[in-house]
């Protein structure tokens, strides 16, 4: 007879949504140094303010979609008028502040290039490597830190937009810049005290 395997046990946020599931087991709070996926997902961040995660991660392959693969140069150079039409796609949130901020983080996003690594600008917060956090129960788990704090200032400071310091503090755990998996989490043991793997698209 078949045996149940019984279903690991993931940090409290998680739910039953497969898709919620693999995003929680194979991206958040893996360590990520790659540029492209840190700007997709600090404006994916800021795009969820007000909604839930899962919200954003339904209609994460439409943004993908209709941004080039998060492309910095193409959403840069977006037009007021195609803002206003991509804020009639149904598969994204057509709110019109957030496009024009996204656009906003685009461009600020090249300026910061043009100075200085971004990948290394933005893991300076945390001292250049991923802060491993050893929480027993969610309800432990800060929805910001004084180094998410020091993240926002400096990101509206270099132009950026819809980056306070809730949304900071959530931008370094799906990074894995800081490591929030609970303990009693499957992938506690797995990233506590380790740099992780590459983040798996989803």
């Amino acid at each position: 007879m078949p045996v149940d395997v019984p279903a690991p046990c993931r940090c409290r946020w998680c739910t039953t949504d497969p898709l919620y599931q693999r995003y929680h087991d194979q991206e958040w709070g893996v360590p990520s140094r790659d540029p492209g996926h840190l700007f997709e997902m600090l404006v994916l961040e800021g795009l969820q303010a007000g909604l839930s995660w899962i919200t954003i991660l339904r209609k994460r392959e439409r943004y993908r979609e209709v941004y080039r693969g998060f492309d910095v140069r193409f959403m840069a150079a977006q037009t007021d008028a195609e803002l206003d039409q991509l804020a009639e796609d149904p598969g994204i949130i057509r709110n019109r502040l957030k496009l024009r901020a996204a656009r906003q983080n685009a461009k600020a996003w090249l300026r910061l290039a043009g100075e200085q690594d971004p990948v290394d600008w933005l893991w300076q917060f945390v001292g250049g490597k991923p802060q491993i956090n050893h929480f027993a129960d969610h309800g432990q788990v800060p929805v910001t830190t004084p180094e998410a704090r020091a993240m926002s200032r400096a990101l509206k400071q270099a132009g950026f937009s819809f980056v306070g310091p809730t949304i900071c503090y959530a931008f370094m755990q799906a990074t894995g810049m800081v490591m929030d998996h609970t303990q009693d989490c499957f992938r506690y043991p797995e990233l506590g005290g380790k740099t992780g793997a590459a983040p798996q698209q989803q």
